[in-house]
């Protein structure tokens, strides 16, 4: 509830701001807010009453602040953005009523392996893929467009979580002799290296150089995690960078981002970026006060792409330095109650689970935020639950709905141990000395 007073206030100043009056669809507005919102709550009390409190109200104050910024970018967004919104919730409840046991995803590891590759290859198929800004990543059925692959992070994370899980001794234990000495045994990692292999290349030939880096991040952060080896860090760091310099000698559209991010001024997309947030110093404009969207009187330069890549920057242009840091400390929650999740998962799948989503969504506000303030290259991909995005809004749904699952399932575990110690326990007895009289 005080996620959704925060939203509908937002809303209020952000058309007061734009239009010197409070909107007319205000009651309806706050009517459809607390309605989503308590059908996710209702959910969460039927199928997951032992589950984390604070995930889903962090995500749904994302979601509501990123609508709001989009109804005073566009209309047409906003719109778009809240159909898809209620898709969201429809999936999240889905979720919940389908995962009824973690241990159900684990059985299925070869089915969703399968999924994901027919999700990424999806945009490939001709008449069905389409094309935009050079990366073929959507795919159109009839009048829905989409992107497969946020759903396939999703199946790719839990595959690779119940393979590392079952070959984590071999993994990490030193178990091939060579000469004198014990080493780690190569030949688990040849078929996750097949997959992951063949994941980079799906992705780079629909060049989708974000998601390729997110994908690449989630193996080895899963992989460190599951062994503890610094070896596997060191690899992948390596990897990295033969990956990275071979991509941008062969990828356009990776050399560009590389020289915009070195060079900003060659085109000013990133600088406008910086610009805008620039103006909105310490407190911000003001929400609906900005020069951000892109038709507005007065707007020269206005911020590119300002509802899907650069939504960050219009929320520094008119909330300032504490909106922004507001919005970072509330992804940092999210990470940090997703790792909580995951130390008192039941299972070892469910830690491994339940580590990989929150990778997911961790990283990839990272590598949004960290691009439009030119720490990173420019990746391209959405900030979760705030860009402009259905396939994204709604496959980010679905990871809290799995996030939760694994939360309800981690919480009465503990609950019904601690039960159990309590039973089994001794009565405490003290004896009094006697006393001479």
């Amino acid at each position: 509830m005080l996620a959704a007073l925060i939203v509908v206030a937002a809303y209020v100043l952000a058309s007061v701001g734009t239009t010197s009056k409070i909107p007319a669809n205000l009651g309806p507005f706050l009517g459809i807010v607390v309605g989503l919102a308590l059908a996710a709550h209702i959910a969460n009390r039927i199928y997951a009453p032992d589950a984390n409190p604070v995930l889903l109200p962090i995500a749904f104050l994302l979601n509501g602040l990123g609508y709001v910024m989009l109804a005073r970018i566009a209309e047409h967004w906003a719109r778009a953005q809240a159909g898809w919104t209620a898709v969201g919730v429809a999936a999240y409840i889905l979720t919940l009523m389908v995962v009824r046991r973690s241990r159900d995803l684990d059985r299925y590891r070869y089915l969703l392996l399968l999924a994901a590759t027919a999700l990424m290859l999806s945009p490939l198929v001709p008449h069905f893929g389409q094309s935009h800004n050079g990366a073929r990543l959507w795919v159109h059925f009839g009048p829905v467009v989409g992107q497969p692959v946020e759903l396939a992070k999703l199946a790719l994370c839990i595959f690779f979580a119940s393979y590392f899980v079952e070959k984590r001794e071999l993994l990490s234990v030193p178990t091939l002799r060579v000469g004198n000495r014990l080493v780690l045994d190569p030949r688990p990692l040849v078929p996750i290296l097949v997959a992951w292999g063949f994941t980079m290349l799906v992705l780079g030939a629909e060049r989708d150089i974000g998601f390729a880096v997110l994908i690449f991040v989630l193996f080895m952060s899963m992989l460190w995690l599951t062994t503890g080896r610094w070896n596997y860090v060191i690899l992948g760091v390596v990897l990295f960078g033969i990956g990275a310099v071979a991509s941008s000698r062969l990828f356009y559209q990776v050399h560009q981002r590389v020289t915009e991010w070195l060079h900003p001024t060659t085109t000013g997309q990133i600088m406008l970026g910086l610009y805008g947030m620039g103006s909105g110093g310490l407190l911000g404009t003001g929400l609906g006060f900005g020069h951000i969207a892109p038709v507005c009187a007065g707007c020269s330069n206005p911020i590119p792409e300002v509802q899907s890549d650069y939504i960050f920057a219009a929320f520094g242009t008119e909330m300032g330095l504490l909106g922004t840091t507001a919005i970072v400390f509330a992804f940092v929650l999210l990470v940090g109650a997703g790792m909580r999740i995951a130390q008192r998962a039941r299972s070892e799948f469910a830690q491994g689970a339940g580590a990989g989503l929150t990778v997911i969504i961790g990283f990839q506000a990272f590598f949004i935020m960290a691009g439009i303030v030119r720490i990173l290259p420019l990746t391209g991909i959405t900030l979760p639950f705030m860009a402009y995005g259905g396939s994204s809004l709604v496959a980010n749904y679905v990871l809290i709905a799995l996030l939760m699952r694994i939360s309800d399932e981690g919480e009465r575990a503990i609950v019904a141990e601690q039960a159990t110690a309590m039973r089994v326990q001794p009565p405490v007895t003290t004896s009094i000395p006697a006393v001479n009289r």
